[in-house]
């Protein structure tokens, strides 16, 4: 069992008991005291099916539940409604009545009640090609001429089932159609999980190589580059926090004759495409209190993918992964973050566009957002002390729409000290100045998480290379 965070859980407890307190004169106030769930009753869900919502739940019609664990299997079965992201805001209520037979355990009616969010989202896009919004500033001269244009469909909850239908259409610095179909239950038991994507994708402007851990890019009139991928992934979610996926994806690239020349290693030995069948398979411990800014928890991740699995395929490839962070609570508004991240990737000799290090993904030091590190081995250490400034829930009564009326808002200043290093043996080749040395950062952040899951990031960093910055990250998740 993951260890209970016991300040939040007195404090729920206070709260409950406080709620109750007539009632539970009339009960003994032993711990070993047990009631019996009555019934679950479910409101607001007026798209979302019951069984979705149940499914998130560690308590169900006819349980029996110790009083001293009742607080804490409710804070969390919130929690996990929450994480599906279909919703609002969640509450729990609850009615306890006691039997005048002593010999009966008392009964208690848990009610849940939601606000469901705008499911269809249609949207323009105005997006940056860069790596981040950073990068984009300091180095690209903030050029509006290297954005991304065109729209999104967004369908969450289709069928009620939080299926997922994604349409893009983007133009401009590059040209990219993929249509996505997620569904995270096919089956009666609600465990197997279906996703098909097919995505088209072409460039005129591209990195062809890395000098001083810098992009180097080319542009042309003509395509630079292309690629084509279908994939159908399935998924197995064993109890409420284990999830296994199973990912079989054909892509075909081809990339210019001018690009060849300038790097023949970017797909090795001057090949102009390359066509493979990969598989993956990855594993996930997820439970947080909030999957979107987590402050309480553990996430424990790993993944192993292999590519070229066909006789014609001639790209081959294997990448290993792992990583696993935990949340805690400190008390008095305070929370802290520590995490662990490793990948290791064969051959060591491989394609340029291949090449794991940090900065290209979401792996990164915070400090060298301004970087990327190439390279087949990557290892991070990542540790935050957070304090929260507030955490509200604004109303908006005047705005008639119940899916915008509530607007939750939280603000927290973040003291960050990160540490990583990327093995390399392509350093030289693209003369790295970080490769094969031991990376830190640190700094402080102002982060504000708000409505629809929007996480807006103000940093302020210094890296051990003394270089200063301040920078600036948004991440959503729809």
């Amino acid at each position: 069992m993951i260890p209970k965070a016991w300040p939040a859980v007195f404090l729920v407890l206070t709260v409950f008991l406080l709620s109750f307190q007539k009632v539970f004169a009339a009960v003994s106030t032993d711990s070993t005291q047990k009631i019996i769930v009555r019934s679950i009753i479910l409101k607001g869900n007026y798209r979302t099916r019951d069984r979705i919502i149940l499914r998130e739940m560690t308590l169900h019609a006819g349980d029996s539940v110790r009083l001293a664990d009742l607080p804490g299997r409710i804070a969390w079965d919130q929690r996990n409604i929450n994480n599906t992201t279909l919703f609002v805001t969640v509450d729990m209520g609850t009615q306890l009545t006691t039997s005048p037979d002593s010999s009966q355990l008392a009964q208690l009616d848990l009610t849940v009640t939601m606000k469901e969010r705008w499911y269809f989202i249609a949207y323009p896009v105005f997006d940056l090609a860069d790596r981040n919004f950073n990068e984009w500033w300091y180095d690209r001269g903030h050029d509006f001429s290297r954005v991304i244009y065109g729209g999104h469909l967004s369908y969450r909850n289709v069928t009620g089932n939080n299926d997922k239908l994604q349409i893009a259409l983007e133009r401009g610095f590059l040209q990219r159609t993929v249509v996505s179909y997620s569904r995270p239950y096919i089956d009666r038991a609600q465990k197997i999980g279906l996703r098909v994507d097919v995505g088209y994708m072409t460039n005129k402007e591209i990195p062809y190589r890395t000098q001083f851990d810098k992009w180097v890019y080319i542009k042309s009139e003509e395509t630079l580059r292309e690629r084509v991928y279908a994939a159908l992934t399935l998924t197995h979610r064993r109890g409420l926090y284990h999830y296994h996926t199973l990912d079989t994806r054909y892509t075909r690239y081809s990339i210019a004759d001018t690009i060849a020349r300038l790097n023949p290693d970017y797909f090795l030995d001057s090949r102009t495409s390359l066509q493979y069948m990969s598989m993956s398979y990855s594993y996930r411990y997820d439970r947080r209190d909030n999957v979107v800014y987590p402050l309480q928890g553990t996430l424990v991740s790993a993944a192993v993918a292999v590519s070229g699995i066909l006789p014609t395929d001639n790209f081959h490839f294997l990448d290993l992964a792992a990583s696993a962070t935990r949340y805690w609570s400190l008390g008095r508004r305070f929370y802290y973050a520590g995490s662990l991240r490793a990948r290791a990737t064969w051959p060591v000799r491989q394609p340029y566009f291949s090449l794991r290090g940090l900065g290209n993904s979401t792996d990164m030091v915070r400090g060298y957002e301004l970087f990327v590190v190439d390279g087949q081995r990557t290892g991070i250490w990542r540790n935050s002390l957070r304090y929260q400034l507030f955490n509200v829930r604004k109303q908006l009564n005047w705005l008639h729409v119940r899916q915008f009326n509530t607007v939750p808002i939280a603000a927290y200043v973040t003291a960050f000290a990160d540490a990583g290093y990327v093995s390399s043996t392509v350093a030289e080749q693209y003369q790295s100045l970080l490769a094969n040395r031991l990376l830190a950062g640190t700094g402080l952040s102002l982060d504000v998480v708000s409505f629809y899951n929007l996480v807006f990031r103000f940093s302020g960093t210094m890296n051990a290379q003394g270089k200063a910055g301040f920078f600036f990250n948004l991440a959503q998740e729809l």
